[in-house]
């Protein structure tokens, strides 16, 4: 890890990469977060937030990823980001669209403080993280058919994810993972039967890694549905 972060050069990069996505970022936009990402960067000589400890990697594989799937989402208005660890994706998907709300959850507590700590520095409203398993969550009015769309960036298996997603959503709710190339072979003939399932293909500009969003719409959904139910 580098000893001093250099936040023109992850605007730069930052700035390249949603350029080739066709995304034009404001100065406040980049601005913030390249705060967020210099908070990353300081927190994580300290904690495990991320095992991408070079800034402008983290410009690629943190930021421009999320700002990738922004032309796939729908426009659900209460999100929750199940897993989001260093605060991705909903931080910087809050960033360019202030109209949602996000409930960010992990169950590690110091992840918790860091992006709480990150909302209270960029001054973000309608944006919290809570702590706590998603299983017990799921069992709260707070939380419980509450969400437009669960949301997750490499959080774990697709099935298990909509397992734990489903008792989340609000009637018509959607599910959301951003996957890498090994994406497709967790999309079973089981999935398809309960979801209407869409795969939208995307590239990091710079790595050229292919990515996946994968959209999981419920064919029939009723409260506190899962998978294993």
């Amino acid at each position: 890890m580098g000893e001093t972060f250099d936040t023109a050069a992850f605007e730069r990069r930052l700035n390249a990469g949603a350029d080739v996505l066709g995304i034009a970022l404001t100065t406040e936009q980049s601005g913030l977060m390249a705060a967020h990402a210099r908070e990353l960067w300081a927190w994580n000589k300290k904690i495990n937030l991320t095992a991408i400890t070079d800034p402008l990697t983290s410009a690629e594989k943190h930021f421009v990823d999320t700002l990738a799937v922004l032309p796939f989402l729908g426009e659900e208005s209460r999100i929750m980001d199940m897993g989001s660890g260093g605060g991705f994706p909903a931080i910087p998907l809050k960033i360019l669209v202030p109209s949602m709300s996000f409930t960010m959850v992990d169950s590690v507590r110091k992840k918790v403080s860091f992006m709480n700590h990150v909302v209270r520095l960029l001054r973000l409203d309608d944006i919290r993280a809570v702590h706590g398993r998603v299983e017990d969550l799921a069992k709260m009015p707070d939380h419980a058919n509450a969400y437009d769309a669960v949301i997750s960036r490499g959080f774990t298996e697709l099935t298990a994810f909509a397992d734990l997603a489903l008792p989340m959503l609000a009637q018509g709710g959607r599910i959301y993972a951003l996957k890498g190339k090994l994406a497709l072979d967790e999309v079973t003939p089981a999935l398809r039967d309960r979801f209407h399932v869409t795969c939208d293909h995307y590239r990091l500009p710079f790595e050229k890694s292919d990515r996946y969003l994968i959209k999981l719409a419920p064919k029939q959904h009723s409260p506190q549905a899962s998978l294993s139910s």
